[in-house]
């Protein structure tokens, strides 16, 4: 294991960064926050990844680094704009910051580079570990351009660490947030026939992947960031409306979700599933602490 020491953050105000950065501040890791604005405290450091500029002084003394920042896919339509939004605020982001690390002395131990399963796209019941080939789609090109983005670190001989997360549930806020809302109207149901695969992952168990990935020596590249445990969608709708007690009766037809976000955004975050199992976290002894959806989606909600 890896000494405790100073870990720069990127996304630290997002549903993950705010719950990661208390998490290591507890294991006593010091935090350097990445803000977009000008620094207001002593722990924080300014960039901008849009204008290619970065505070590379206070960055000195750092011993490893947690990028998460990057657009939200799930707001709002995947318009040209919007797409190019996502795959920017990934890959110029990312090449940045490895460019930065890169160029520090001492150089830190580790890059822990967010990614996600869309890099495998949709591949139906197909159980993908870290070994699957990319997939295609909007998506899996961003995943690959975004991992790539991290090669100026990786070539620098840092640790590169690719978390390939899936759906996140959390007890406030993300997809979780928006899926239980139809249910509380009680007009919640299944996307289509409810086939496609669903891979998920806790906040509590992904906050404690990613201080397992910082800490682990002998982790690094591609690693899935998922429960052992994917589900298909019927099996997650019926599963949230029997928790939350309410009826889980009305499918939503694809055409409904195409015609309301978009082809793209539907086919390939709503409609095309992806089944991904995480052998890389099993290998390195990873212990969960939600393996199975039922008792996880209790303890949330």
């Amino acid at each position: 294991m890896a000494e405790r020491g100073k870990v720069v953050v990127t996304g630290a105000s997002g549903l993950v960064g705010s719950e990661l950065v208390p998490t290591l501040q507890r294991y006593g890791f010091d935090i350097v926050r990445l803000v977009r604005r000008a620094a207001s405290a002593d722990d924080e450091v300014r960039w901008d990844p849009v204008a290619g500029t970065i505070d590379t002084e206070g960055l000195e003394g750092i011993t490893g680094a947690i990028h998460l920042a990057g657009d939200n896919v799930a707001s709002g339509r995947w318009t040209d704009a919007k797409k190019a939004r996502i795959r920017d605020s990934r890959v110029a982001g990312t090449a940045l910051l490895a460019g930065a690390l890169a160029e520090l002395s001492p150089k830190p131990r580790v890059l822990v580079s967010a990614s996600a399963v869309g890099y495998y796209g949709a591949c139906g019941d197909e159980a993908l570990d870290e070994s699957a080939e990319q997939g295609t789609g909007f998506l899996a090109s961003v995943c690959g351009e975004w991992e790539a983005a991290a090669s100026a670190a990786r070539d620098a001989g840092i640790r590169v660490v690719h978390p390939r997360i899936g759906v996140v549930l959390a007890p406030r806020g993300g997809a979780l947030a928006k899926m239980k809302i139809p249910f509380l109207l009680g007009v919640g149901g299944r996307i289509g026939d409810g086939a496609q695969y669903m891979s998920w992952i806790t906040l509590e168990d992904l906050v404690s992947a990613l201080v397992f990935a910082l800490e682990r020596d002998d982790l690094e590249g591609p690693v899935n960031f998922v429960s052992p445990t994917p589900v298909t969608n019927a099996d997650f709708t019926a599963t949230l409306g029997r928790v939350l007690k309410r009826p889980a009766v009305l499918p939503v037809p694809k055409f409904a979700l195409r015609l309301g976000v978009g082809s793209d955004m539907a086919n390939e975050m709503l409609i095309g599933g992806t089944r991904v199992v995480p052998s890389a976290l099993h290998a390195h002894g990873f212990r969960w602490e939600h393996t199975t959806l039922e008792p996880a989606l209790r303890s949330l909600l």
